[in-house]
């Protein structure tokens, strides 16, 4: 089973962060997060290089999920053959869009996936169909909200069977508002508004791809956003400044 997935049907608040091959990410999967996200959009890492690291998340709390560089069959593919257990699609502009990604998540008959054997952390099965079974209905499908284009096709999108989260890319949607990272401003805010409305009405959750510097993560929760990742770094050094302080040096 998924705990994050389980976590999203009960509206609990589900908080990850970054993961990626070059860091310690068996030390993070236990520190309490829900999940990590793997981003090969932005960042020089390709999905095929996250194979070992999901692998070394296995038995831990934390779900690996990961950012595609785009909406591909093939990418997604990539992927989930690595072991995500959460694919994030970026740039998901219309209901044809999503369609098409849910489609390339989800085994026959739900979908278009193609087969590769078991991957994944998903448990022990008596057939193959209930592993099948199993992965098209715990497996998360997360489309980024970032266009004007996207928020014109909201509606359509949130409507989407298989879609779990709405997910705002805050600087390319604040970009696109013609607001460039004015995050606190009153037209974002109404977008903000407008995204949590139709993710509640549709039944699915509203989540930002991180909170913006200098914002508390409580201010997005109280407005219904409750999917987001933020950074491991700071409040590692204050851990490990904390420790510090106790020993008699």
């Amino acid at each position: 089973m998924n705990a994050v997935k389980q976590a999203i049907k009960a509206g609990k608040t589900v908080v990850g962060t970054g993961g990626a091959p070059n860091l310690d990410v068996s030390v993070l999967a236990d520190a309490g997060y829900d999940f990590l996200l793997f981003d090969t959009q932005h960042s020089p890492f390709e999905v095929k290089q996250m194979g070992p690291s999901i692998q070394a998340m296995r038995g831990k709390k934390a779900a690996p999920m990961v950012r595609v560089p785009v909406n591909s069959a093939e990418q997604i593919c990539f992927a989930l053959d690595a072991g995500a257990r959460g694919i994030v699609a970026p740039m998901v502009n219309t209901q044809a869009e999503a369609e098409a990604m849910v489609r390339a998540c989800r085994y026959y008959p739900a979908g278009n996936r193609s087969n590769a054997g078991e991957r994944g952390e998903w448990g022990s099965f008596k057939s193959y169909r209930k592993y099948m079974d199993t992965v098209n209905s715990e497996l998360v499908i997360v489309p980024m909200i970032e266009t004007n284009e996207a928020m014109a096709n909201l509606d359509a999108i949130a409507a989407v069977d298989g879609v779990d989260v709405l997910l705002i890319g805050p600087s390319d949607l604040s970009i696109e508002l013609g607001v460039p990272l004015d995050y606190k401003c009153d037209k974002y805010s109404r977008a903000l508004d407008k995204i949590a409305a139709t993710a509640a009405k549709h039944g699915k959750m509203a989540g930002m791809y991180f909170i913006p510097p200098d914002m508390e993560p409580n201010y997005f929760v109280d407005k219904g956003f409750k999917f987001f990742t933020i950074p491991w770094g700071p409040w590692a050094t204050a851990g490990i400044k904390s420790a510090l302080a106790g020993i008699k040096r």
